[in-house]
């Protein structure tokens, strides 16, 4: 690896790691911020209308399905970033560029058949529920 190479790397490296670690940060005073809102909302509406209902098992299940669409999301772009890296880092060596590539085609066709499941999914509870 070249020394120009090198630096440039080490600093996307350092400038994408810092842009996480402030999205941290702001994401978490605003999640407290959030927090504290829907805690006197909470307490506002048990007041004026007694105690909510617990929630029911179709609730539970989208917030589980939900959780793991986010994790997939996730995935994806983890996968996106090292198909990436790998393209990038092949200078010039085909095969490496085509494994970056159907690393990369791998993700974007999984993402396209998880969001097609979810809308069938979607859809046909829509349809069953009315």
């Amino acid at each position: 690896m070249g020394n120009g190479l090198y630096k440039k790397t080490i600093a996307f490296l350092a400038i994408f790691l810092a842009f996480f670690v402030c999205y941290g940060i702001a994401d978490s005073a605003l999640g407290k911020a959030v927090d504290s809102a829907l805690s006197g909302l909470t307490q506002s509406s048990e007041k004026a209308y007694g105690t909510l209902p617990e929630k029911d098992i179709s609730t539970t299940i989208g917030n589980a399905i939900g959780v793991g669409l986010s994790f997939i999301g996730v995935l994806f772009l983890i996968l996106m970033i090292y198909g990436g890296f790998t393209w990038m880092l092949a200078r010039g060596n085909q095969q490496n560029v085509q494994t970056a590539k159907d690393i990369m085609e791998a993700a974007a066709v999984g993402l396209i058949i998880v969001i097609a499941a979810y809308a069938i999914t979607a859809y046909v509870g829509s349809v069953i529920t009315s």
